[in-house]
């Protein structure tokens, strides 16, 4: 398979319970699509100069992929910087677009109506506004991240 045909699921990964269940789910879809992972995770360009903030998000693209590459799929990580907090979700959906991803993974929570209010929802955002299909995974308690 050619890296043009390859198909392309994104876990969007921010480090939460419900994004690392994501990877346990993109995994499952690889493997039954023969296909690669892109592990996305943003940050605030103004972070970009604050390596104390950037390397925990590193470390954890790092994790996934190597917790992927322990279960012999392909995958790339990418550390997207976005102006403002309030772009992640268009970064996420743009990247995706721009990398012709076939299926995302996002983590999902439960939140009050008023932290929805106040903080957004990226989930939200990615899930009505992608292209592709996308698939919300909830944490499980008790559950183990080196699928194998």
């Amino acid at each position: 398979m050619t890296e043009e045909t390859v198909m392309r699921i994104m876990l969007c990964y921010d480090g939460s319970n419900a994004a690392r269940e994501g990877i346990r789910e993109s995994i499952r879809l690889a493997r039954a699509m023969d296909g690669k992972i892109l592990v996305v995770t943003c940050a605030s360009r103004v972070d970009k100069d604050y390596p104390r903030l950037i390397e925990p998000l590193r470390q954890g693209l790092e994790e996934v992929k190597r917790v992927v590459g322990d279960n012999k799929l392909p995958c790339e990580t990418s550390l997207l910087f976005r102006a403002d907090e309030d772009e992640d979700g268009e970064a996420l959906v743009s990247y995706a677009k721009e990398k012709e991803v076939a299926y995302m993974v996002v983590g999902i929570r439960n939140r009050s109506k008023l932290g929805k209010l106040v903080f957004g929802s990226v989930a939200q955002f990615v899930i009505l506004k992608a292209e592709c299909p996308v698939i919300g995974v909830k944490h499980k308690a008790n559950a183990s991240y080196l699928v194998s």
